[in-house]
């Protein structure tokens, strides 16, 4: 079957074979509730994998571009080579900048963990030093070399545990989100399924006439799946409609903190949802058919 065919199917009415599906009646309620909640849930499960993946790509892509330089000596001896490795670093190809966490933000880097009132001139703290690459990069075996020879209390971290895992992250949540709408539209496609079992039992009597009168099996499946297909679009569009809604009601991220930093559609992802409506009627419509045809097997 073309999409040609499909359209002419939806669009091309027929008052006599609307007659063989009740237009009202649990069947009626059911095909467009369970689309049009299928869709909401499907909307936010969009959203949130495409925010989350957005997320994980922007924290990758930072500490893609930096890293830190841990150096621990005696308290004495802190200051010098401190000064070592930033003297070092202002000559080594590739780094665009560094510079040496002041006191106050090692605290505040620390503050999560410890507490406010983290006392770092009686701790044994190493002192951060963080520097910024350029686009071409810098030479890391080659950096660690020359600090163990110039600041031996100094080692190089250049993130890539911490980047290794966001990238995987990133990738598995863009599955996941992909995961849960096939399911989410396999869920939709088996409830209609019985919701049209459900009205073709019903009218099991009225087949039989529409039999013996000469109307064909595909004149009479025509008639589910257009309605069918009609009302899971309608369901679906104000899912939809409610869905995107639903994301702009969300708290801004300076009400609601960094974990909602950007969460959501951006640019043209407001685009994304608008295809929904459309796969749940393509869903609706070969559920239908094929639930159409098997039952009309089964009624003969």
């Amino acid at each position: 079957m073309t999409f040609r065919d499909i359209l002419a199917d939806l669009t091309t009415p027929d008052r006599h074979a609307a007659r063989v599906v009740p237009p009202s009646g649990h069947t009626a309620w059911l095909t467009s509730f369970t689309a049009g909640a299928m869709t909401f849930l499907a909307v936010f499960a969009l959203a949130l994998s495409l925010a989350s993946g957005r997320l994980a790509d922007r924290w990758s892509e930072a500490l893609a571009r930096t890293a830190t330089i841990r150096i621990s000596a005696p308290a004495d001896q802190q200051a010098a080579q401190t000064q070592a490795v930033l003297d070092l670093l202002a000559t080594t190809p590739g780094i665009a900048s560094a510079r040496a966490l002041t006191d106050e933000e090692q605290r505040a880097l620390l503050e999560p963990w410890f507490g406010p009132d983290l006392p770092l001139d009686s701790l044994p703290v190493p002192r951060l030093v963080e520097l910024t690459e350029t686009g071409d990069g810098y030479d890391g075996e080659g950096l660690r070399q020359r600090l163990a020879a110039e600041a031996p209390g100094a080692l190089l971290d250049d993130h890539t545990r911490w980047r290794q895992p966001l990238a995987t992250a990133a990738s598995r949540l863009r599955l996941l989100g992909t995961v849960s709408l096939l399911l989410i539209l396999a869920a939709m496609a088996a409830m209609i399924t019985l919701a049209a079992n459900a009205a073709l039992a019903a009218n099991a009597q009225v087949i039989r006439v529409l039999r013996l009168v000469g109307a064909r099996d595909v004149y009479i499946a025509r008639a589910f799946v257009r309605r069918f297909t009609l009302r899971a679009l309608g369901g679906a569009a104000a899912g939809t409609v409610a869905g995107m809604l639903g994301i702009l009601l969300l708290p801004s991220a300076d009400a609601a903190g960094g974990f909602l930093t950007g969460l959501g559609f951006q640019g043209a992802g407001w685009l994304l949802p608008l295809l929904l409506p459309p796969l749940a009627a393509l869903v609706a419509f070969f559920a239908t058919r094929l639930a159409a045809f098997r039952k009309l097997n089964e009624l003969t």
